[in-house]
């Protein structure tokens, strides 16, 4: 199929880009990557009248480190890039080894980080990793600009906190203190499919070798990503021991998560998975937390 008749624009600089979404408000979209929007498009589950493309914005790519170890990511960074730049392989291990689980090559060299985020597929692996690592969004529109924390921008399947003159311009990923260690672990049922279920984790040991935070998240359980709260709690002040992980597992499977069945898994099954997942995510982070204080 083909996509609905559309107006085409190619700006140049951001504030061009934000004059255009000021000027058609909802009746326009945005094109980043385009490996979500341009197949809605074709099926004609999305007909904008008008197509704002930003690919020729060169200052929306690009990635940075502050002086307190802050990541910055444009929002449109190539999947493909924050996939091998050193400075996240450094300063955000996390999105460094999350990048190799979305889709394909052939995706990730045209997929954009902020797409990604922008989109809120909840079985998106970033927008699950962006809010384990407490990350914030910067947006602009002609009127102003705001910051958004990654855990109150995400309102439900493909909804977030974007009003329709506004443009997500970069993600900035905070450095996490000394003693940290992250994971993430999914499953699918075929390399490179959507998960069933997925889970990231950011935890952080104090001087005597206990939990002193911890912040577990999950994609594909819900309308967003969820945050398990309750097995965190579990966690705090405890020493990771085995029987502390199952337990938390088992809070996180039980409390935290409300799964539904389609046509992929049963609720039961992606309770299960969380069950497994988490147990295994917390080791392998609380592992790597203690590496790091060696």
């Amino acid at each position: 199929m083909k996509p609905a008749p559309f107006e085409y624009y190619a700006p140049r600089t951001v504030d061009e880009a934000l004059s255009h979404l000021a000027e058609h408000g909802y009746d326009a979209k945005v094109l980043a990557g385009g490996q979500s929007l341009i197949p809605m498009m074709n099926f004609r589950l999305a007909q904008p009248s008008i197509l704002i493309d930003l690919n020729n914005i060169a200052a929306l790519s690009s990635i940075g480190v502050g002086e307190n170890g802050d990541i910055t990511i444009g929002a449109m960074t190539r999947h493909s890039q924050v996939e091998h730049d050193p400075l996240v392989a450094k300063y955000a291990p996390l999105v460094f080894e999350t990048m190799p689980h979305i889709a394909t090559s052939q995706v990730r060299n045209r997929g954009t980080f902020g797409g990604s985020i922008a989109h809120a597929d909840p079985s998106a692996e970033l927008v699950a990793v962006s809010v384990a690592l407490d990350g914030r969004f910067h947006l602009r529109s002609q009127s102003g600009e705001r910051w958004v924390p990654a855990k109150e921008f995400f309102l439900g399947m493909f909804a977030t906190l974007l009003e329709p003159d506004e443009l997500l311009v970069e993600a900035v990923l905070p450095s996490q203190p000394p003693r940290s260690g992250s994971a993430l672990l999914e499953l699918a049922r075929r390399s490179h499919d959507f998960a069933l279920v997925g889970v990231a984790a950011v935890v952080t040991l104090d001087g005597r070798n206990s939990c002193q935070d911890a912040r577990i998240v999950f994609l594909s359980v819900g309308d967003r990503p969820v945050e398990a709260h309750k097995a965190a709690q579990v966690l705090i002040g405890q020493i990771p021991t085995t029987e502390a992980l199952r337990a938390a597992a088992e809070v996180a499977a039980v409390e935290d998560v409300h799964p539904s069945s389609d046509i992929h898994a049963t609720a039961a099954y992606r309770r299960h998975l969380v069950k497994v997942l988490t147990r295994r995510v917390l080791k392998l982070a609380f592992e790597r937390a203690s590496s790091n204080s060696d």
